[in-house]
């Protein structure tokens, strides 16, 4: 899944709420730059490898993009075969063995078998309440927006409508109850506390 933002500061939301394989940042983005975004998540220990594609070309942009946190630097215009090699290659240099069980608290996910447990007994989730739990278990302690999880459990756009994750997180509440300490954070979104 592709997620887009239009400038510095949604750039630096998604990516710290979201769990993405490449970034892919221009430097030129308004509110923050690109080097500030990746400046910024590196300070926040964000791994996530970073691609610079910009028409920025000189060598000293080059080398501030790379000393800021940068993996990569491709400057316009380039070859479409060229960047997505460069991406296959930056995804490579992270590529995991995906988890199969994710557990915290008294949750525990089973992502091969779809099943979820509550201190030991299963818990019958729909689709989209496993997608949002595995979602929440995957960021403990992250204040996680309403339009990033839209963008990562829904795949919607930022325009979507934000209340339908106020409902599934009162329906992930009521089926797992204490098990899940999930906290509103007013304006902001929700966090999954760590696990007590």
């Amino acid at each position: 899944m592709v997620s887009v933002a239009h400038d510095g500061e949604e750039a630096l939301a998604l990516a710290r709420g979201g769990e993405f394989d490449v970034l892919v940042l221009d430097v030129m983005m308004p509110v923050y730059d690109g080097f500030a975004v990746v400046r910024a998540l590196r300070d926040e220990r964000v791994t996530t490898p970073v691609l610079f594609l910009t028409a920025r070309g000189e060598v000293a942009d080059r080398i501030t993009g790379l000393d800021a946190g940068g993996d990569d630097y491709l400057v316009k215009p380039f070859a479409f075969d060229e960047l997505l090699a460069r991406l296959r290659a930056l995804g490579r240099r992270t590529s995991q063995p995906a988890d199969v069980r994710i557990v915290g608290g008294g949750i525990e996910i089973d992502l091969v078998r779809h099943e979820v447990r509550r201190n030991g007994e299963p818990v019958d989730l729909a689709p989209t309440e496993f997608r949002l739990l595995e979602y929440f278990l995957r960021h403990p302690g992250h204040t996680l927006s309403r339009r990033s999880i839209l963008a990562h459990v829904w795949g919607y756009e930022a325009d979507a409508d934000a209340n339908v994750v106020d409902l599934y997180v009162h329906y992930l509440r009521r089926k797992l109850g204490d098990a899940l300490p999930l906290t509103t954070i007013r304006g902001a979104g929700y966090r999954l506390d760590a696990a007590q």
